[in-house]
């Protein structure tokens, strides 16, 4: 078994899975409400508050497991990117079960994870095939052709989709987090009702800043009362943009085979356009541990004590 911890950004969260890609246990605490206030992610808060969550969500996963640690052959943790004072949580979490129990220790790159997650049972998506990863800090289509890796073919300019989505609704005056809400109240309203633009810029990248100050600048010329009347309005079409510049890029790789991962990857609108797609289950959309297990597989375990001086990094 793979005992994985995951605290990259907001979520505190423990798995257990089986080598062969079974979830026995995929436990997440979610910090959603102690960062609404704040409009946003608040990184020293995370960093503490994981702190307090991370032994017991291993505890958790352990028992929904029906299993002990003396039952864990592999211990697997996001490395990398995240935030920093997140991350060094998790890592020191999973360096001290791994050495306490002599055994190794797996660090996975989250991104990495998010594509893993369609390896799992029983979707167990098999490469070759184009992911469009889109979360909220990052946005990128790869070309995976082995469950160990992939190559990234676009990026974004600027925000990552989900970025956009939460400031989005910021600008809405909805709550956090800001892309479930708007996806929402976007199914209440026209997307036709308002023309934001598309960006199309060279390659295969992605650019989401044109569509975030054309809806401040839609927002700041509407009244208070005229506002709340078009609020739906304004998010259905803002979402349309977004989906429609990332469907745009999807489609223009011409590949056959399609995944979608990530926190985005949830979004009503995305999964109906994209239907033809291998998508990510919704419990594994957002981040987890189940994932960072099922990359674990396919990335060379650090032997005992050699990961003592294993470190967390901000950046991919």
């Amino acid at each position: 078994m793979i005992l994985a911890i995951e605290t990259s950004c907001d979520e505190t969260a423990a798995a257990v899975v089986t080598a062969e890609g079974e979830i026995e246990a995929n436990v997440v605490a979610s910090q959603a409400d102690l960062h609404a206030r704040f409009g946003g992610v608040v990184p020293e808060v995370a960093s503490r508050r994981h702190l307090e969550l991370v032994s017991p969500v291993v505890v958790e996963a352990l028992a929904a497991a029906g299993a002990s640690l003396a039952d864990v052959e592999t211990v697997a943790v996001t490395t990398h990117p995240g935030l920093i004072g997140a991350l060094l949580v998790g890592v020191a979490a999973a360096k001290s079960i791994a050495w306490a129990r002599r055994l190794p220790l797996a660090p996975v790159n989250h991104l990495h994870g998010h594509v893993a997650s369609l390896y799992l049972k029983p979707l167990d998506l098999e490469p070759p095939f184009v992911c469009l990863l889109a979360s909220g800090g990052h946005t990128m289509l790869l070309d995976v052709t082995e469950r160990g890796g992939y190559r990234v073919l676009g990026t974004t300019l600027d925000d990552a989709a989900g970025e956009a989505f939460d400031k989005g609704a910021r600008l809405l005056g909805l709550g956090y987090p800001g892309g479930p809400a708007l996806d929402a109240l976007a199914r209440q309203g026209d997307p036709a009702a308002f023309d934001f633009p598309v960006a199309r810029v060279p390659g295969l990248d992605f650019s989401f800043s044109g569509v975030k100050t054309a809806l401040l600048y839609a927002v700041r010329e509407l009244e208070p009362q005229e506002l709340e009347a078009k609020r739906a309005d304004l998010a259905a079409a803002y979402q349309r943009a977004i989906v429609t510049a990332l469907v745009e890029r999807v489609r223009a790789t011409g590949a056959d085979r399609v995944a979608v991962v990530g926190g985005v990857a949830a979004n009503s609108e995305l999964r109906t356009a994209l239907h033809d797609a291998a998508l990510a289950p919704l419990a594994l959309c957002t981040d987890n541990a189940a994932m960072i297990a099922s990359a674990a597989r396919y990335v060379r375990a650090v032997p005992y004590p050699d990961y003592l001086s294993l470190d967390a990094q901000a950046s991919a």
